[in-house]
């Protein structure tokens, strides 16, 4: 048997398996065809019945030739749901899975749940779309597959408003029908100070090492199991947010200012790295234990790689680039390079600030940008050095009503 037909075969039995597995309620809310998480994972059943198949014995050698086939062939969503099912196979499918698939810095490509924490890819943005519900204040990121707006994207996180008496907190999830802080999927959350000038980036997990939690809260509740104090969980910084105040009302878009805590200003730099997680610490997002999903490759070590000395090394300041008046239309101008389409103060497009001591090539590269195309749609696209996770709830900051900063 030649090794296209050998590919081929197993991409009939993964895509017969497949289009079964990943309809079913799994733990964490496969509900629906717009609401699939990153981590689409097979049932135990199933996965036990391929991994007791031939495919489960192949020889070393000829099985790594098959995956990296394979995961270079389903390259884009929801093709891409066999490369996740190849690492529920068994342990050795999963070992082999876990040295092929590289991290979005270096593939470009979302693949496990944890690819949302890591940072995007260096040379090129990743498109992402968000759509706004305002009866449920609720907020849904996914990734883009076509050019086509309209179109369902892949689901990658959600996010909920919650009112307090003293703040605002914008709760996120890796699963869209179950947003509280003590669900299963919680992986961080965006608060607001009592202006709504002011926000900070939480990570449910320590974003580099050696950050710092923020209470001295060291177990939580997850569900009906609770976290062991060895495992940190709480809220760890990640960014701040600042909206300068326009008290002149002079006319002009928003001013931001965002410090990126867990990211050292030397990552922009030839040559820097950003940290960069490579697991997730709570056992309770996995769908089934023995397969975890949430490792995938890095040429770093360790489940935090890189770190980020708050006392010794600056951090990675962004800033909103400055827009440019035309005279002719009569308004702000910024190039979002057809990606937004409809003028707001909402819209913005972060770069590196000087404060980094960056030269003006860096300065001049978008690192995020977020505008709106509809009445509750919006474009997301960020590269290196920050995640999905970090972009959203950046993103999550352009919602809020900020009288005095308009």
């Amino acid at each position: 048997m030649s090794i296209r037909s050998i590919i081929q075969d197993l991409r009939d039995e993964l895509g017969s398996i497949s289009r079964k597995g990943f309809e079913l309620k799994m733990g964490h809310g496969l509900r629906s065809r717009s609401h699939r998480v990153v981590h689409d994972a097979l049932g135990p059943p199933l996965v036990g019945a391929l991994g007791q198949s031939c495919w489960a014995n192949m020889p070393p050698e000829l099985l790594r030739d098959v995956l990296v086939r394979i995961e270079e062939g389903e390259g884009s969503w929801p093709v891409r749901k066999d490369v996740v099912a190849c690492a529920g196979v068994c342990r050795s499918w999963r070992d082999t899975m876990k040295e092929i698939v590289m991290t979005p810095e270096l593939s470009g490509k979302l693949t496990y749940p944890i690819s949302l924490k890591q940072p995007g890819p260096r040379d090129f943005p990743l498109q992402c779309f968000i759509r706004r519900n305002q009866s449920t204040q609720t907020y849904h990121l996914y990734l883009g597959l076509t050019q086509a707006l309209a179109a369902d994207g892949k689901f990658l996180l959600a996010a909920r408003k919650c009112r307090r008496p003293t703040c605002t907190e914008y709760l996120i999830s890796l699963d869209a029908d179950d947003m509280s802080r003590g669900g299963g999927t919680y992986i961080g959350k965006l608060r607001s100070n009592f202006l709504g000038t002011k926000f900070t980036v939480y990570d449910a997990q320590p974003p580099h090492a050696g950050a710092t939690v923020s209470r001295s809260q060291l177990t939580r509740i997850i569900g009906p199991k609770q976290v062991s104090p060895r495992v940190p969980a709480g809220n760890y910084p990640a960014a701040h947010i600042a909206y300068e105040l326009n008290v002149l009302g002079s006319r002009g878009p928003r001013r931001m200012h965002c410090v990126m805590d867990s990211i050292p200003a030397s990552a922009i730099e030839p040559g820097g790295m950003a940290p960069t997680q490579t697991e997730f610490l709570h056992n309770s997002l996995d769908s089934f234990p023995s397969v975890p999903f949430f490792r995938s490759k890095s040429y770093h070590t360790g489940s935090l790689s890189g770190s980020v000395s708050s006392l010794k090394e600056e951090k990675l300041v962004l800033k909103n680039k400055a827009p440019r008046w035309h005279e002719q239309l009569q308004c702000w101008c910024l190039n979002f390079r057809g990606r937004v389409t409809v003028a707001s103060v909402k819209n913005f497009q972060l770069v590196a600030s000087e404060e980094n001591g960056s030269s003006n090539q860096e300065e001049e590269k978008v690192i995020l940008q977020f505008g709106k195309v509809g009445k509750d749609l919006f474009t997301m696209d960020y590269c290196y050095p920050i995640s999905a996770f970090q972009a959203f709830a950046i993103c999550l900051s352009s919602f809020d009503t900020k009288i005095a900063c308009e």
